[in-house]
């Protein structure tokens, strides 16, 4: 069995009631929740939250909410890795059996069920304790700047200034989407990125939104990718 885990904690602060706000015609949590039910491959999709109102929210949607997010797991300093294993740990203490589980962000109009299933596929047949989309950086980052007090540019390594982009390795970034893992990999709280592989996806289709200019580009590109408008 497999389950889905969207934590959602109601104190955003860059933008206020990110997590309900609405996003393209619809709450922002309610595009995680829709694509999550898409992919057809979750017995349970649980909502883990501190907040009354996205719990409410949560269960109209179709998630279930059977536990409340402790507050010592819902400040801006807690990490992911914690909540889901409190998570696995509830869901554990209701009776539920299952290995694998998908840490889903609420923030994710952009992310593909079709994503969901491949990333799973490949958690089931390597062996890898995690699997989660990356996206290729768009720019050598064996190349990269800084800039100095007085406004010249500088490289951060001397030894790649002068080499081609094409003969440099690909690098990518976690695309900060969703998170498969296996159950005692969450328990035993591994860290994602030294224990995970990665599931290469468009860079068009990763988008942060942590600020209000953020949010309106995101709602004009999810517009013109679905054909709609947001003005409407």
């Amino acid at each position: 069995m497999n389950i889905a885990i969207i934590p959602a904690r109601g104190g955003s602060k860059r933008i206020p009631r990110k997590n309900i706000k609405a996003f393209c015609g619809k709450p922002m949590l309610a595009w995680a929740i829709d694509i999550a039910k898409a992919s057809g491959i979750f017995e349970h999709i649980v909502v883990t939250t501190d907040d009354a109102e996205i719990s409410d929210l949560a269960i109209r949607l179709g998630a279930e909410v059977p536990f409340v997010r402790p507050a010592e797991l819902a400040d801006d300093y807690t990490p992911t890795v914690p909540v889901i294993a409190h998570a696995i740990t509830a869901c554990h203490a209701l009776g539920w059996q299952f290995e694998h589980v998908c840490c889903i962000y609420p923030a994710v109009p952009f992310m593909q069920s079709t994503d969901l299933v491949a990333a799973l596929q490949r958690l089931e047949s390597g062996s890898a304790d995690y699997v989660f989309p990356v996206a290729a950086f768009p720019s050598a980052i064996q190349r990269a700047l800084r800039q100095l007090p007085d406004g010249l540019m500088q490289p951060f390594n001397d030894q790649y200034a002068a080499t081609r982009t094409q003969d440099l390795e690909p690098a990518f970034y976690d695309a900060g989407q969703f998170y498969w893992g296996r159950k005692q990999a969450w328990l035993s709280e591994k860290n994602i990125h030294r224990h995970g592989a990665g599931l290469v996806i468009p860079s068009w289709r990763v988008v942060d939104i942590d600020n209000a200019e953020d949010w309106q580009r995101a709602e004009l590109m999810h517009a013109v990718f679905n054909h709609a408008s947001v003005l409407a």
